[in-house]
């Protein structure tokens, strides 16, 4: 494989000296007494993968070259940063020399802002690989350390490829206590997997979309003609819209009556102005971002007010065995711990067609 590596040296700087994040705050936490995270992890990573299997392209000097290099993998540097100081717009320029150069697989350390940076050049045209080294890791598209990155980078072959969410929160937001997470898009990223037959590289994303569209194929089977549907977000509850012949909002809520969409990307206002005119309703989401979130994280529209109308027994929960497979308990933050407190400890989630799974509920 051709792999694309980069590194956002001042990732995970904010944690340790109190700043819930890095991003606008580097000079701050440098007078805090911060010391870089990602140099660490990176070698971490480097010194587990099995060299001369894949081929790399990096970006200069701390963005990967040294890195790679003192853990005797070469590499083709193809970018080249002007300054000693690097930025979310050095890992964008090398990301688009990567995409340009035909890479297999983006590899980046970093957080959720880096994984930011290099989706908004590449979003799923190549498959995509975090190793967390930042304050906040909520995108689904990061291994769980950096020896799971290099395990799944030294069995490829076996890598089955899986939908991941990627996401940001808004650290401003996040210094005042209040977490406001945005889902910015829906990536590519290999896995492995355990519940699923090993897949080649080649054929692993229709397994994933077969997947998807036999759950769809479930959803539709058993929707109500008198009940109000609202579709959340994700590439999973997007091909239950897809499978009705139209077109939804994929990081959005969009609202479905008798087969037709009546209304998309809906907000709080607009559910809320649906529940007064629909007397039955049921929503239909799946876990959202690495931990598993299924109310919470990217899906703020579902508010308290939302959820208590709607009814936890109203929740439809969609996901495939490859997402299951690296979330091994959902989440729950309704955004009231009154009304967390009404849903189950445990959730069916569908998986295929008339096939489900019971997994724990965290909250």
């Amino acid at each position: 494989m051709l792999i694309g590596f980069v590194v956002n040296p001042v990732a995970g700087m904010g944690g340790a000296v109190g700043l819930k994040g890095t991003d606008g705050a580097v000079e701050e936490a440098k007078l805090r007494g911060a010391v870089p995270v990602s140099p660490g992890r990176a070698r971490i990573l480097l010194s587990l993968i099995v060299p001369g299997v894949h081929t790399f392209l990096t970006a200069g000097g701390p963005m990967g070259e040294s890195l790679l290099a003192e853990n005797g993998h070469p590499a083709d540097v193809v970018y080249v940063p002007d300054g000693t100081e690097t930025t979310g717009e050095d890992t964008r320029k090398a990301c688009q020399v990567f995409t340009d150069r035909g890479c297999d697989l983006i590899l980046f350390c970093g957080g959720d802002g880096t994984a930011r940076d290099v989706f908004a050049v590449v979003g799923d045209t190549i498959p995509l690989l975090g190793v967390p080294s930042g304050v906040k890791m909520y995108s689904g598209i990061f291994a769980a350390t950096p020896a799971a990155a290099a395990d799944c980078v030294n069995r490829l072959e076996e890598a089955v490829m899986t939908d991941a969410e990627v996401m940001d929160i808004d650290e401003s937001a996040y210094r005042d206590g209040r977490l406001a997470v945005t889902l910015t898009g829906i990536a590519r990223s290999p896995a492995l997997t355990g519940h699923l037959p090993s897949s080649k590289w080649a054929t692993d994303a229709m397994h994933e979309g077969r997947a998807q569209a036999e759950i769809a194929r479930f959803i539709i089977d058993i929707m109500r003609r008198d009940t109000l549907y609202l579709i959340g977000a994700g590439s999973t509850t997007a091909a239950v819209i897809q499978a009705l012949g139209e077109d939804g909002t994929l990081l959005g809520i969009d609202a479905v009556f008798d087969g037709d969409i009546i209304a998309r990307d809906l907000n709080e206002e607009g559910i809320l102005h649906l529940l007064n005119r629909y007397p039955r309703v049921q929503a239909v989401v799946s876990p959202i971002g690495a931990q598993g979130f299924v109310l919470g994280r990217g899906t703020q529209q579902f508010s308290p007010a939302v959820v208590e109308r709607i009814g936890p027994e109203n929740f439809i929960v969609i996901a495939t065995e490859a997402k299951l497979s690296r979330t091994p308990a959902l989440y729950l933050d309704a955004g009231n711990p009154e009304i967390s407190s009404k849903f189950p400890d445990s959730l069916q989630v569908i998986c295929g067609y008339a096939m489900a799974r019971r997994m724990p509920l965290i909250q």
